[in-house]
């Protein structure tokens, strides 16, 4: 794990991958979950059954908003920032879905440091991320999530 204690730190892994997350299976009842918060029951990510007769996957597939919402659960797998006041998730950039993630499938996030900026005392930093999943080519996602950092 890297551990960033300030600016200066942060800003020694530009350009340079950061490493990758533990593995994390997407289960069912994680996308059932997910389906009840954002009231997206659709039943391609809800009704196995009928996923399995007229889905192209023959399985559910998770939303593609909830493989996007691991990103700081993993983040914090890869990277420990210590000594802030506040994180704030300021955006995101260049995202492409690529491939649907099937239930039960595993994924991780790889990511490395694309752009970093002192704000007037606060850290922006661009992370680029790929969201890979087990046994597969293409990844669920690429592209840059930034976070602002407020250091103490």
């Amino acid at each position: 794990m890297v551990v960033i204690n300030n600016y200066e730190e942060f800003e020694s892994h530009l350009g340079k991958d950061m490493g990758l997350s533990q593995w994390h299976k997407i289960e069912q009842s994680q996308i059932n979950l997910f389906a009840d918060a954002t009231l997206d029951h659709q039943w391609i990510h809800t009704q196995p059954e009928r996923a399995e007769v007229e889905s192209p996957f023959k399985k559910t597939i998770a939303h593609g908003y909830l493989t996007l919402s691991l990103i700081p659960y993993l983040w914090k797998q890869i990277v420990n920032i210590q000594n802030l006041k506040m994180e704030i998730n300021y955006g995101i950039e260049k995202l492409r879905f690529a491939q649907a993630v099937t239930v039960d499938s595993e994924v991780r996030l790889k990511v490395s440091l694309a752009s970093i900026a002192n704000l007037r005392g606060v850290t922006k930093a661009n992370i680029s991320l790929t969201l890979e999943i087990k046994d597969e080519k293409k990844p669920a996602f690429t592209g840059e999530v930034v976070f602002l950092y407020h250091f103490i």
